[in-house]
């Protein structure tokens, strides 16, 4: 039986406090890539009860995804935005969702993140990354941005880490190592750098500025 959204937000509450969890439940986030990284971190904002979330991918769920994404078999050929959004509102079913079943680039990128109060980037390339930060300094330097840098291999999960770059820019991961390197992506620590960014967003939407 599916609570009410007043059961549901009294649950949260006793658990983050009234306080934070109106801030939480006020908040918008974007998730800009829903692979590895962002179907994790869309995940973890959702069960902290973040009240809206912008989903972005062009692309579609495939069996190789699997192995590390939040999908299930079954929604294998769906959009990823629109498979994640199912998924979501299983999890919280009162959460607000924007979907967007798009490439995100320089051109549209205002228009896309214009709703955000924070930008989570989860994209797999390095140039990738680098477009959507420059842009986001650039054109929506009063948003934040948290980013994702080096989570592949087997190496030590305490190497992944959050950083604060400026202000308005937070960085999680070990800085270094990467897919090309020969090892791979393995589910358990692309969760851990994924939870490290859910992390840092309801850090800032507490109003926490220590990283």
């Amino acid at each position: 039986m599916i609570p009410t959204r007043e059961e549901w937000l009294e649950a949260l509450a006793a658990r983050h406090g009234e306080r934070l969890q109106k801030r939480l439940s006020a908040a918008s986030v974007a998730v800009c890539g829903l692979g590895g990284l962002g179907s994790n971190i869309a995940i973890c904002l959702a069960r902290a009860g973040v009240g809206r979330l912008i989903l972005i991918d062009f692309d579609r769920v495939d069996i190789t995804n699997l192995h590390r994404q939040q999908y299930k078999a079954a929604q294998i050929g769906m959009s990823k935005s629109d498979a994640l959004k199912e998924n979501l509102l299983e999890i919280a079913p009162y959460l607000e969702t924007e979907t967007h079943n798009v490439k995100i680039t320089r051109d549209n990128m205002r228009e896309l993140l214009l709703g955000a109060d924070i930008i989570c980037e989860a994209f797999d390339k390095p140039e990738e990354k680098a477009m959507l930060a420059d842009g986001v300094f650039e054109m929506m330097p009063d948003k934040s941005l948290v980013s994702g840098s080096g989570m592949a291999g087997l190496a030590s999960a305490n190497l992944i880490k959050t950083r604060k770059i400026a202000s308005n820019f937070v960085l999680c991961g070990d800085g270094s190592s990467d897919i090309s390197d020969g090892e791979g992506l393995f589910s358990s620590r692309v969760m851990l750098c994924a939870a490290h960014q859910a992390h840092a967003v309801i850090r800032i939407i507490a109003g926490e500025n220590d990283f």
